[in-house]
């Protein structure tokens, strides 16, 4: 088990940070906030939480989520239109912080490209640094499924991006942030994990991560 002063040397090492973005980088999960917006909110809340707990598969999960919201193209653009993505107190700071001292950071999540695009930007992370789900339409506009060949579409993606980025873009020390227990799935690969509680504590993951916080100032001090 790698101890606590360990895993703050990784930190100041990395040259890579990958975020979870739910729940993490923003203070809500999308896809509830998509479900509200066309009128499902209710029987989507339940399923997430299922989903969070590890009751079925990703992938699962993800499938009947989106079978119930159904979202149109229409309804997906009119959502992003009024829906201002909510930023988790620090994350901007902590982002700009570790890009100024030539950190790659990347956001890698079970949610949607088109979702998460404008948090990037807020963020001013470049939209290639974005590991997503994508959904897909019909050309009438009609919800048509989600891209399967997505590795964060399947249990273990998130790892699967990580051992990709340190392959395929030569990074050494990896370290991946989030709060659910997709993202404690990750490491390994990422060299370590750190549990964010700041939105919401998940008891399986605040137990098992090697550094748990609540508070993004926290990394940012530890630099």
């Amino acid at each position: 088990m790698t101890s606590a002063n360990q895993i703050r040397d990784i930190w100041r090492t990395a040259d890579a940070v990958t975020f979870d973005v739910d729940s993490t980088v923003i203070t809500e999960e999308a896809i509830d906030e998509l479900a509200n917006f066309c009128g499902k909110g209710k029987q989507i809340t339940e399923l997430t939480k299922r989903a969070m707990q590890g009751d079925m598969t990703f992938q699962q999960s993800l499938s009947i989520r989106l079978g119930i919201i159904n979202p149109s193209l229409t309804q997906v653009k009119e959502f992003l239109n009024i829906h201002q993505p909510s930023l988790t107190t620090g994350i901007k700071e902590l982002v700009s912080t570790l890009q100024a001292r030539g950190k790659q950071v990347f956001l890698v999540s079970g949610g949607f490209r088109c979702l998460i695009t404008p948090v990037a930007a807020k963020l001013n992370i470049p939209p290639e640094n974005i590991y997503a789900n994508k959904l897909k339409f019909y050309f009438t506009g009609e919800y048509a499924g989600f891209d399967e060949t997505q590795p964060t579409s399947k249990s273990g993606g998130k790892g699967e991006v990580i051992r990709h980025l340190k392959e395929e873009k030569g990074f050494k020390i990896v370290v991946h942030i989030g709060d659910g227990s997709t993202d404690l799935e990750a490491s390994p690969p990422a060299d370590a994990f750190i549990g964010f509680g700041g939105n919401v504590i998940r008891e399986n993951v605040k137990s098992r991560a090697q550094w748990f916080i609540t508070n993004f100032d926290d990394l940012a001090k530890c630099l």
